[in-house]
């Protein structure tokens, strides 16, 4: 597979701060935690997917999906490469979840999502349906609030998005990794309600004390390569 083009739209990004301990014992060989402020960070980010389609066909002949993934921030030790490491997720489209499966080795599992904005404001209400796996539900409202923010290249909204690469563990220990191109995010302070949120317990962690540092994007246009191994 050569890769695949889309959308991502109406994105928020639930970002809390934890002990890189937390991070570091599940991650695989060859991975390191990025931490910000001596900080890991665990992200829960709603949003959804259009267009989804092999890269160089025309949007019309892609898919939409809503997604709910969660997520670290990794690098490889002698790459200056900040990128992303998802431990789950969730999209509503058994079809696209096996596709994804398959030629990215990343961990999708079929959920049922309901995503509707209203007044600006967006509910994500998800349940995973994938047979054999841990239960997640998640039921959240949010909406962005104010100006959008300057960001400039040290800030925690820069560390946070701006990954242009993501890692997965694959067999006999190796890492796969495919990179991801767009435009720079337009992100703003956001405000969110949790109904329920087992992003953290379905993956084996304790929910992370204290509020998020929470942005909303209205959201990019995506290129990302074929998955490499390292």
């Amino acid at each position: 597979m050569l890769g695949i083009e889309m959308g991502w739209r109406r994105l928020l990004f639930a970002n809390w701060p934890v002990e890189p301990e937390i991070v570091e014992r599940g991650l695989p060989e060859g991975l390191e935690v990025d931490t910000y402020d001596g900080k890991a960070w665990l992200s829960v980010v709603p949003f959804t997917n259009v267009a989804v389609r092999p890269r160089g066909l025309p949007a019309a002949v892609g898919v939409s999906l809503p997604e709910l993934n969660l997520r670290t921030y990794v690098t490889v030790p002698g790459e200056d490469r900040p990128a992303v490491f998802f431990y789950s997720l969730d999209a509503d489209g058994l079809l696209s979840v096996l596709g994804a499966r398959l030629a990215f080795g990343l961990p999708y599992y079929n959920a049922t999502i309901e995503m509707a904005e209203r007044d600006g404001a967006v509910r994500f209400r998800s349940r995973r349906a994938h047979p054999g796996d841990q239960p997640l539900r998640f039921d959240a409202r949010y909406e962005p609030t104010g100006e959008r923010l300057d960001t400039g290249p040290d800030s925690l909204a820069t560390f946070l998005t701006e990954r242009y690469r993501f890692y997965v563990g694959g067999r006999d220990g190796k890492i796969g990794y495919a990179n991801v191109d767009h435009d720079v995010w337009s992100l703003y302070p956001a405000t969110v309600e949790f109904g329920v949120n087992e992003s953290f317990r379905a993956n084996n962690f304790a929910h992370p004390d204290g509020d998020p540092i929470c942005y909303y994007s209205p959201g990019v246009d995506i290129v990302s390569s074929r998955r490499k191994w390292l």
